[in-house]
């Protein structure tokens, strides 16, 4: 098989096969093989991430949530109430102002969540470019079968026009002998 893609690299890409990058000697080879390319980016990398990196991935969707966000803010404001109320009611409160016990866990927190974020963020990173790989030779296939596609339609085109002109000197030397038959006698009714 490898010489059918030899003689696929220098038609298709005008170019040795051992000069031609990873994708395109991929593409070259999916072409000569007739298989499809395509598959699904995101579900094959699903299926390789460890529990960690889901559990990341799912701190780092919900740490991005308006769902978290409100939480949070419902909880900021408790928290400042309930300091204010205690502090009024009994002169002391567990947090009091400035409220450095809820600095050190907002520091814990964003401490936290900041790496995790960047761990899922990076892991996506990862898949985008991944992904685009896929497209690139995806559209690289789609772009040579198409270029394929031309080449066989052109050269249908060009056998229907010899074709076509074979046929139509055929019809004048028929009209030729038709003409001279009429010539040598013109009783001659066709």
């Amino acid at each position: 098989m490898i010489e059918k893609e030899v003689e696929l690299s220098k038609k298709l890409f005008r170019t040795k096969h051992g000069e031609l990058g990873k994708q395109e000697k991929h593409v070259v080879h999916h072409i000569a093989e007739r298989t499809h390319i395509a598959r699904n980016v995101a579900q094959d990398f699903s299926d390789q991430m460890t529990f960690g990196q889901r559990l990341a991935d799912k701190v780092a969707a919900f740490g991005g949530s308006w769902t978290f966000i409100s939480i949070f803010a419902v909880v900021l404001v408790l928290w400042v109430l309930l300091n204010s109320f205690i502090l009024i009611r009994h002169s002391e409160s567990f947090d009091p102002y400035p409220y450095i016990l809820l600095n050190l866990f907002l520091s814990m927190l964003a401490a936290i969540q900041a790496p995790i974020i960047l761990m899922s963020q990076n892991r996506q990173a990862h898949k985008d470019r991944l992904s685009a790989e896929y497209d690139y030779e995806v559209n690289l296939k789609a772009e040579l079968e198409i270029m394929t596609l031309h080449e066989k339609i052109d050269l249908l085109r060009d056998k229907q026009w010899s074709d076509l002109i074979s046929i139509q000197q055929e019809q004048l030397e028929l009209l030729g002998q038709l003409i001279k038959g009429l010539k040598k006698d013109p009783r001659t009714v066709v």
